[in-house]
């Protein structure tokens, strides 16, 4: 049986389409998980979100659906569909779901 991230490599697909909201929830499903990177999508429910904390690497957020406030090093950035934000390593940050809101975080590990 070929995994649904197999299936995904080497074809188009809607982002939106790969991940549902969850009620109360943040739902995450990773679709590369690679030695220098990972592509995971996120969703999350209105008011749902992640905590501050801090990373080793650069993150970028591309926004797939809906709003949210993103907290990097105490300064707090909205964001929607259609845009994205880069989280530079090793600096605080957080994230809060204005309303239903889905992302593909692109972590780089290096």
């Amino acid at each position: 049986m070929t995994s649904t991230k197999q299936a995904l490599i080497g074809h188009s697909f809607n982002l939106n389409e790969q991940i549902a909201y969850q009620p109360g929830s943040v739902v995450s499903k990773t679709l590369l998980d690679k030695k220098i990177g990972t592509l995971t999508l996120f969703a999350f429910d209105a008011g749902q979100g992640l905590s501050e904390h801090t990373a080793p690497f650069d993150a970028v957020v591309q926004v797939i659906d809906g709003t949210a406030a993103v907290t990097i090093d105490s300064t707090v950035h909205q964001v929607q569909a259609g845009e994205m934000i880069i989280m530079p390593a090793n600096l605080p940050h957080a994230l809060q779901a204005e309303t239903p809101f889905k992302m593909l975080l692109v972590m780089i590990r290096a």
